[in-house]
């Protein structure tokens, strides 16, 4: 499946992504490469494969092994914009809201 300029300026201005004129060529090929990857799946024949919708009960998904490094707080606040308290200041996300 090709995807045109104006695929990636309307899919851009619904994401809310600012793209430069002369990058919008290189994203169409590249949201082309992967619209046609996703098709070839679909050419897969997958006779006798069952579909699977949950992962092994007894098997982990991965095996979590600490090594011993931690960050204090004070380190992790060193390159923060902003903290107080051993926590990260953010600016508010939602303003204003009236339930």
């Amino acid at each position: 499946m090709s995807i045109q300029r104006d695929d990636v300026q309307k899919i851009a201005e619904l994401a809310r992504l600012e793209i430069p004129a002369e990058r919008v060529e290189r994203v169409a090929r590249e949201l082309s490469a992967v619209l046609d990857y996703a098709a070839s799946l679909g050419q897969l024949d997958l006779t006798g494969c069952e579909p699977t919708a949950f992962a092994p009960v007894l098997a982990p998904l991965r095996a979590d092994a600490l090594d011993g490094r931690r960050l204090t707080p004070e380190q992790a606040l060193a390159q923060a914009p902003e903290g107080e308290g051993g926590f990260f200041l953010v600016p508010p996300i939602v303003e204003n809201l009236n339930p």
